[in-house]
Parts: structure tokens; sequence; C-alpha cells
């Protein structure tokens, strides 16, 4: 019996939509300040009237789409935007120095826009250190937690501290000093998350000024 040989038609109708579909996720995580990226996913589904296909695009292919669509629709805006959202973390960082502040996120990558919150992370062996310390500089914070996959993919769950700077959110998640040695995986490329101390911060915010 002859094997049945592979549809090239249907292989590229779904690379097609894979495509469209992750261009579409890009556009509304861009102009609507979607930054769930499965969310995204099920309304570009939804508006490109494929709810039930199995071509959803994988995370860093819409992180790829996402900077050709700000690259493309949002070269007037989004680079000043990411600027001074750097700089405002910049500010955040020297605030926090005393908890080994790492910068991460789309501040972090480039790909922050106006609906971008900043993104640190701090470490100490007390949690309750952070807490204080915000109370002694009388800086308003709302706790949280965040749920992160580490790289031997394990989920943990930590505490976030939602802060206001210059009236941009900041969300400060709080690991152990042993954190400081592996970070979580990025939920856009499964990779490590890239993080930036004060030092190599000062490169990029250099680079944002040009």
């Amino acid at each position: 019996m002859a094997s049945r040989k592979p549809d090239r038609n249907s292989n590229t109708k779904d690379q097609r939509m894979r495509q469209q579909l992750a261009q579409e996720a890009a556009r509304i995580i861009a102009e609507e300040g979607i930054k769930d990226f499965h969310v995204a996913k099920q309304k570009a589904a939804l508006r490109l009237h494929a709810p039930h296909t199995h071509n959803l695009p994988r995370n860093d292919e819409i992180q790829l789409a996402l900077g050709e669509y700000q690259r493309l629709f949002k070269a007037d805006t989004q680079p000043h935007h990411l600027y001074q959202l750097r700089k405002i973390s910049r500010q955040a960082m020297t605030l926090f120095q005393r908890f080994e502040p790492r910068l991460v996120g789309a501040v972090a990558d480039g790909s922050a826009d106006e609906y971008s919150n900043i993104e640190i992370h701090l470490f100490t062996d007390s949690n309750e250190e952070i807490a204080l310390f915000l109370i002694e500089e009388e800086i308003a914070y709302e706790l949280g937690h965040q749920n992160l996959i580490m790289a031997n993919n394990k989920t943990i769950e930590l505490p976030v501290y939602h802060v206001s700077l210059d009236n941009i959110t900041i969300e400060l998640t709080v690991f152990n000093l042993k954190g400081l040695r592996q970070a979580p995986r990025n939920p856009a490329t499964g990779k490590p998350m890239e993080r930036f101390n004060i030092k190599n911060f000062d490169e990029l915010l250099r680079l944002s000024a040009n």
C-alpha cells in the first residue's frame, strides 16, 4: 500500500494561518494593551473566525510579530515611551539598590509601550524587609503574588509589591538571595529571563536615548 504524501497546500495554509494569528495577536497586544499571550491568541482566533484552530502561534512567534508591528506602525511613539520607562526604571533601581534590583520584562527587552508596567526583581531573605522599606520611604503599595516557571520547570509563587513612580506602575517581584543565581523562564521564549543590573542597564538607557 502506497504511503500518503503530505499535502503541501494544507501545510502552506496552516503556516499562513499561524502567521496571520501571530500578526493579529501582536496587533491586539500593541493597540489594546493586553499582555497575556494566551488571551491575545484567543482574541486573534475569534477575530479571524478560527476559534477552534489548532494552528495557534507560539509565544515567541507573537513576540517577533510584535516587534515588527511596532517598527511598522509605532516607530514615532514606541521608542519615546520606551525611553521614558527606562528613565523611571533607573530611578526605581537606584531607590531599591540595597535589594540587588534586576530589570526584566518589556522595558528590558525593548518591547515596552504606553501600556507597559516596569518589572523589577528584588532579592532578600526576608520579604518583610521590602514592606518595611516601603513604609519607611512612605511609598504606598499593594501586595499580590505571581507564579513563575523556573529553569527546572518547577512553578513557584512569589510575592509582588505593586508601587507607583511618576504615575507608572512598578511590579517588584521578591526572590530569596539564592534567586540571584537562577532566573525564571521568559514566558515568550521559554529561556531564562534576561536580567539587567544597574551597571548593565545604564548601557541600555544610553542606547535608548540615541
